[in-house]
């Protein structure tokens, strides 16, 4: 009996522990609480951030048109909370109006939450094409933007059909007006407010709790506990707490051996299902998805070997370069610098600091992998065509996405040390939004 009470009060102070620093998983709002929170946002960002952006890029006039199942990728970030898809035809309309402020129209077959003004009478306009018309012939707008891109996908969401009718019945008089939005979707995808910034502190501090639950003695049995049971667990702690991942968590393992580090495998199979020993350095890749906002973590933990108290010194060496080469990255950072620009930069001042560079970061926001500026891909570290060559803005997010190599004498091998953190460029500096790993997560 007392065997059994001495269990009992060893699990709740083990789950204590546990939960002791979950503090912002303890904030997750309820799905209402969402909505309220998403209609919200969507609503200061068409009244505050969207005619200053319409200003700098010109449009007077941005028309999206989406059908169901097919969604504009920038249509379904302006979606009311409780629409999780677009009706039938759904096309929004925005304009500048005499007043320096923007008309949000939506001309559908249903009330478009509480942003969009209705705009399809049905009974002066039986065809919903024409009741469009009749809005542009009423605004007489000089520059009609649509969602075309050749460089981010998330600013082409004019499907083919869509064009292909929206031209056949527009009057020739517009024909000319009409533009691409490139550059206006990019800003109002990559661009955040205030409010936004303020939330994602809180979200990158659940995407953080969970690692760090990931990462302990709670969830990892060593020499029990294989890569794949962790993979699991990470997606299943997040149906837990009733959030999304927007891609499968991975987890990696370098340890003393013969493997040699190889990019797409670490990210693809790593030591996939192998048993977690004493001695191992573990990777993982995690983002999930709430508040039409998402983070993109890489950290680290080390499992110690016996009678060790601490990660080895070679190791924690190796760690620390990594914040050197983040130090050195986001130092670049400078309003109006393409990405390829600042990765140039970069790379060079690591190299003279004899560090071995490899940096790959990319915009975060409403896509993990967002609009924006591009620093890198892993396999174009000479610079992206495109992407690359856009400039840095201020009040954007970005996942300072990078790793480097080191040799360790110990394992007599060269492994990888593989950062990925959020942040917020205000401008001036790079900020992280929860803080950065600064040292190995310990499992003993």
């Amino acid at each position: 009996m007392i065997f059994r009470l001495f269990m009992i009060t060893w699990c709740v102070i083990l789950s204590s522990s546990a939960v002791a620093h979950q503090k912002a998983v303890h904030t997750i709002l309820s799905m209402q609480e969402r909505a309220i929170f998403i209609n919200d946002i969507t609503q200061k960002r068409v009244s505050q951030l969207l005619p200053r952006l319409m200003d700098e890029t010109g449009i007077d006039m941005w028309v999206m048109i989406s059908r169901e199942y097919n969604e504009d990728p920038i249509l379904k970030t302006l979606l009311p909370a409780t629409w999780l898809s677009a009706r039938r035809t759904t096309i929004f309309v925005f304009s500048k109006n005499e007043n320096e402020k923007v008309n949000a129209y939506a001309i559908a077959p249903y009330k478009v939450g509480s942003v969009f003004k209705k705009a399809w009478d049905k009974n002066k306009h039986p065809d919903q094409w024409q009741a469009l018309l009749a809005l542009i012939a009423k605004i007489d707008p000089k520059k009609i933007g649509i969602n075309q891109s050749e460089f981010w996908a998330h600013a082409d969401g004019l499907v083919a059909s869509d064009k292909d009718k929206f031209l056949s019945v527009l009057p020739k008089k517009y024909q000319s007006r009409v533009v691409s939005a490139q550059a206006l979707g990019v800003a109002w995808l990559e661009q955040r407010i205030p409010e936004e910034i303020k939330v994602y502190e809180e979200i990158v501090a659940i995407a953080h709790e969970i690692i760090a639950q990931g990462f302990s003695n709670e969830v990892i049995k060593v020499g029990k506990t294989t890569s794949n049971d962790l993979v699991w667990w990470f997606r299943e702690r997040v149906r837990e707490l009733k959030l999304q991942t927007w891609f499968h968590p991975s987890i990696n393992i370098q340890r003393k051996d013969s493997k040699k580090f190889d990019h797409v495998d670490s990210f693809t199979n790593g030591y996939e299902d192998n048993v977690i020993q004493p001695g191992d350095l573990l990777h993982v890749d995690f983002g999930i998805s709430y508040l039409r906002l998402n983070t993109d973590t890489q950290q680290h933990a080390y499992v110690l070997n016996d009678g060790e108290l601490s990660p080895p010194q070679e190791l924690i060496s190796a760690f620390k370069s990594g914040n050197e080469l983040q130090d050195i990255f986001t130092n670049n950072f400078t309003v109006g610098r393409t990405g390829n620009e600042v990765l140039k930069r970069a790379r060079e001042q690591a190299i003279k600091q004899n560090l071995k560079p490899t940096i790959y970061t990319h915009p975060i926001g409403f896509h993990g992998h967002a609009a924006g500026t591009t620093l890198g891909m892993w396999d174009s570290q000479q610079g992206v065509a495109g992407s690359g060559d856009y400039p840095l803005h201020a009040n954007t997010a970005y996942s300072i996405e990078l790793n480097n190599a080191v040799f360790l004498k110990i394992w007599n091998k060269e492994i990888r040390i593989m950062l990925e953190e959020e942040a917020i460029f205000d401008g001036k500096d790079v900020k992280y939004i929860d803080g950065r790993q600064t040292k190995l997560h310990i499992i003993k």
